[in-house]
């Protein structure tokens, strides 16, 4: 008996850790954009620590190394790109980067929606999801002219949602994840 309990103990507590290992393999790690404040730190050195804000070229300006990239990048790679640049002048630094604030990913909600505005994304976010977060399409929204407008390189992408598929289950490829910037357009 004893033998048996022990061997399922064993197995819920293998099953749950696997568990664990896929959710946290799914998550998508959050990327640095423009407007977001984020704490930088350098170990031991107390005159090395700054609440910065990512400016609209996607870069935050530190002491000793001025300018550096960080937009697109993870807390962990902006660790690296600092620590890497202050090695010049700190022997083998420890930086730290926390996120204080995500104001810079934004993405807008527009037309006949209830409550159009912004939204704040702090992970992934579908075109459903962003609909149901403005208290749904108004009784005059054109079901079939819903699109999201994204910026390029090279200028906008128009990306056509197909609502009436999405919401019977028919086809939901169009039930994009919004990325921030984007803008969907409910006519």
């Amino acid at each position: 008996m004893n033998r048996l309990f022990g061997f399922m103990l064993f197995l819920l507590v293998a099953f749950m850790n696997e568990g664990r290992a896929v959710a946290a393999e799914n998550q998508e790690i959050y990327q640095l954009h423009q407007g977001d404040r984020v704490l930088i730190s350098v170990w031991r050195e107390a005159t090395l620590q700054q609440e910065v804000v990512v400016l609209p070229d996607g870069s935050v300006t530190f002491p000793l190394i001025g300018r550096v990239e960080v937009a697109g990048l993870s807390t962990p790679e902006v660790e690296q790109r600092i620590s890497a640049m202050l090695k010049k002048y700190i022997p083998d630094p420890i930086v730290t980067v926390v996120i204080v604030g995500i104001e810079g990913s934004r993405a807008y909600v527009t037309g006949k929606v209830l409550h159009p505005g912004s939204l704040i994304i702090n992970g992934p976010i579908t075109v459903l999801q962003a609909i149901s977060l403005v208290g749904g399409l108004d009784r005059f929204a054109d079901e079939s002219g819903i699109k999201v407008i994204r910026a390029t390189l090279t200028g906008q992408e128009i990306l056509p949602v197909s609502y009436k598929d999405i919401v019977s289950g028919k086809n939901v490829s169009t039930n994009i994840k919004l990325k921030p910037g984007d803008t969907l357009v409910v006519p």
